[in-house]
């Protein structure tokens, strides 16, 4: 019976997984043949071939909907087309080939193998049909001895080019194998065995995370790669996350396998119950709070398109849509990167450049309990786990609409074996009832005029699953010329266990929130205060490679006297940013600013520089000390814009090595050297944030809550973009029958 729950549990993991992320390792002990199927697991999951991963069972889009209008993409046959095309197949297995003959230690432990991208100006010099692609080349990270070593692969010759050992702190992240032997590992060690028994949790029933653990300047960090593992009860309910065991942690040390201590400030308090937890559709439907009379509150939606898209992806990667035209890949860090997205010009018709390169770079996620099992909490998601390593399968119909084109990911194991992550992007076109433009004349003109546009953005989507949270990333493109990016948050809060079961009074019959680090969201359920970052890498070419950043603020100025009724207005000073320093924004509402990116030497008709502007929507700041070590880490957020120029090994905020970094290799500290930035070429650093306190609607999956910022065109054409575009007409669009109002309520 035990073995049969342990290798039922084991097979839901590794469906859940994919194949390529077991952040999440469900591990039950009792005795040898649990062993050896927990062994099994962990092989399976961390040595992935493409065969095994193409069996996988993974939701697509049905078949007849990609072959009607896209191109279909063989993994097996693929070659690139250009010169920012991801590796593929049969790319990452000469490398595996290679790193073997170079050296077998190095080619069993890669924590990274992408493409090293050629320099910028090879890649904005090639031309499509005219020029070979510029020599393909992989970059790979990879740990030896406790060393970090990046290494360079010419794939034309076959040799490693360069092996360049780090000389910051940190480590490169962790690899699926680290984190499926981190979570076995205290299975081991009998007094963990005695404490989860002693909390009443069987281990059959017990499910682990391996939680990076920052850096703290401790003895026990020097030279040691270290992971913390917490443990829940599965016992009841899919959602475990809700139920913990508060307060216990265990430090493994990821090299020797071993465990370093064991840390359990909890007895006491209960594990909270499983009732209520489950957020899963066929558990809902025993409940039927959200049906009226059994039925369902709203109808079922979906946008049409008889016609089918209007976008194309060609070569597997390239994207065209309306007036746009843009690279797109996957990659395992930044989880997508959009490349030389140009839009063509209404009046002209050439192409003209405004996004070289645009990526998430870093998310920064502390939590505010300084608490023991707590402090550490303080993730860098894309530098510690990989934010495109946790991108799970897209679910058609509910993640991306219908006539969605979805691109795969192609990654790379610790032994450099490749394996797909299926549905990982979509892209699809958006229609919510939204107005591009329109005006219509009041009646006192006599002037019969009524002009609308309809809106339809094109969007680009990923969701990583972080263990517990989600994170929605868009990239929406307007046919206006604007580019969106937005981030939406879901998925399941990070929970304390509490002895409370109510809120706890004060004496001056106040709620004792600053004892409880967050909100009691159930019975000994504690939802803890956090914020979100998310960096955005923005190397802007507007019109060309060499920009200039423009701070425009807004300044009241009073008027003299008798010169007008009014006592004072608003003025537009502009100010070009000469070095780094000058253009490290902290945004306030009582110094409204834009912040634009201007190409100095292309002008409109009428003489005006022409350019985009970053317009923050709601966003949020760190509070944090600048010298608490998370905070020293997470520098990068100290400002939420920031300007460098151009340097093609300045691409992570963090640094390129975050785990356990001390923060001496971040974008705060490169810009410390204050270089210059006035018509150069630049990038622009965007950080979104969040402050989540959490409350009792988040419990037990979050309704997902978005922010975003806008890259806009300032005076970047002569006139509205779309005046040309023409309206809706009945003749146009499809005659569908609606279905019987009885089948979905009256």
């Amino acid at each position: 019976m035990m073995e049969g729950r342990l290798l039922l549990r084991l097979s839901f993991l590794l469906l859940l997984v994919g194949g390529a992320m077991a952040l999440l390792l469900l591990l039950m002990h009792s005795g040898t043949q649990e062993d050896q199927l927990l062994a099994a697991a962990s092989s399976v999951i961390g040595n992935h071939t493409l065969r095994k991963q193409q069996k996988k069972s993974v939701l697509r889009e049905p078949r007849r909907g990609r072959d009607m209008f896209f191109e279909q993409v063989d993994h097996q046959k693929e070659v690139p087309h250009h010169p920012l095309d991801p590796l593929t197949i049969q790319e990452f297995s000469k490398v595996k080939r290679i790193l073997s003959n170079y050296n077998p230690d190095t080619s069993s432990s890669i924590h990274s193998l992408v493409l090293e991208e050629p320099e910028k100006g090879e890649v904005l010099a090639w031309n499509k049909g005219k020029n070979p692609l510029p020599t393909r080349k992989a970059s790979v990270v990879t740990l030896v001895g406790g060393r970090s070593h990046q290494l360079s692969i010419d794939l034309s010759s076959g040799h490693v080019v360069q092996d360049k050992v780090s000389t910051t702190s940190g480590y490169p992240p962790m690899t699926i194998e680290d984190m499926t032997a981190a979570t076995a590992i205290p299975l081991a060690d009998a007094e963990f065995n005695r404490t989860i028994r002693s909390r009443g949790v069987e281990l059959a029933d017990l499910a682990c995370l391996p939680l990076t653990g920052g850096w703290y300047g401790g003895p026990e960090e020097d030279g040691r790669r270290l992971v913390k593992v917490q443990c829940y009860s599965m016992e009841g309910t899919a959602n475990f996350y809700m139920r913990p065991i508060e307060g216990l942690t265990v430090l493994v040390d990821l090299d020797t396998k071993k465990v370093v201590k064991i840390s359990d400030v909890g007895r006491g308090i209960p594990v909270p119950k499983a009732g209520g937890t489950d957020y899963r559709y066929e558990s809902q439907k025993k409940n039927q709070h959200h049906k009226a009379g059994g039925q369902r509150l709203l109808n079922p939606i979906s946008m049409e398109q008889h016609k089918g898209p209007s976008f194309k992806v060609v070569e597997g990667h390239q994207v065209r849509w309306g007036s746009w035209d843009f690279h797109l890949k996957a990659d395992p860090r930044a989880g997508v990167i959009i490349s030389q997205a140009s839009f063509r010009d209404p009046v002209s018709g050439e192409p003209r450049s405004v996004l070289y390169k645009g990526s998430v770079s870093e998310l920064f996620v502390p939590y505010m309990d300084p608490s023991d099992a707590w402090y550490f909490k303080t993730y860098m998601d894309a530098g510690e786990y990989g934010f495109g390593l946790l991108a799970m399968p897209l679910d058609p119909l509910n993640d991306c609409p219908r006539n969605s084109y979805y691109m795969d990911g192609v990654f790379a194991s610790s032994d450099g074996t490749p394996y797909v992550r299926a549905n990982m992007i979509c892209i699809f076109e958006s229609y919510g009832g939204d107005i591009a433009w329109r005006h219509t004349e009041c009646p006192i003109t006599g002037m019969q005029i009524r002009e609308v546009r309809p809106k339809v953005t094109l969007v680009v989507r990923m969701a990583a699953s972080v263990a517990n949270y989600d994170y929605i990333v868009d990239w929406e493109f307007q046919t206006d010329g604007l580019i969106r990016g937005k981030v939406g948050l879901s998925g399941i809060l990070m929970i304390k266990g509490s002895s409370h079961e109510s809120v706890p009074m004060s004496r001056g019959g106040g709620n004792e929130e600053e004892d409880l680090h967050g909100t009691l969201l159930s019975e000994n359920v504690i939802g803890v205060i956090h914020d979100h970052f998310i960096t955005f890498y923005l190397d802007m070419d507007v019109d060309g490679s060499n920009n200039s950043f423009v701070k425009v603020e807004l300044v009241k100025q009073a008027t003299e006297a008798g010169e007008s009724p009014r006592k004072s207005y608003l003025k537009a000073r502009r100010s070009v940013a000469k070095t780094e320093k000058d253009a490290q924004i902290k945004l306030g509402l009582y110094q409204p600013s834009e912040f634009h990116l201007v190409n100095p030497t292309k002008k409109t008709r009428v003489g005006n520089p022409v350019g985009y502007k970053v317009v923050p929507a709601a966003t949020a700041a760190s509070l944090l000390d600048h010298e608490d070590p998370p905070q020293m880490r997470g520098s990068f957020t100290n400002n939420q814009i920031w300007v460098t120029p151009y340097n093609k090994s300045e691409e992570w905020a963090g640094g390129l090595l975050v785990y356990q970094s001390h923060g001496d290799d971040t974008l705060a500290v490169w810009s410390e050297r204050n270089r210059e930035i006035e018509n150069r070429d630049i990038v622009l650093w965007y950080t979104l944030g969040f402050h989540h306190i959490p409350c009792q609607e988040d419990f037990p999956i979050m309704p997902t809550v978005s922010a975003s910022f806008d890259l806009k065109p300032v005076n970047f054409f002569e006139a509205n973009p779309i005046l040309g575009m023409p309206p809706n007409f009945e003749m146009d669009l499809p005659v569908c029958a609606a279905a019987s109002s009885s089948a979905y309520g009256s």
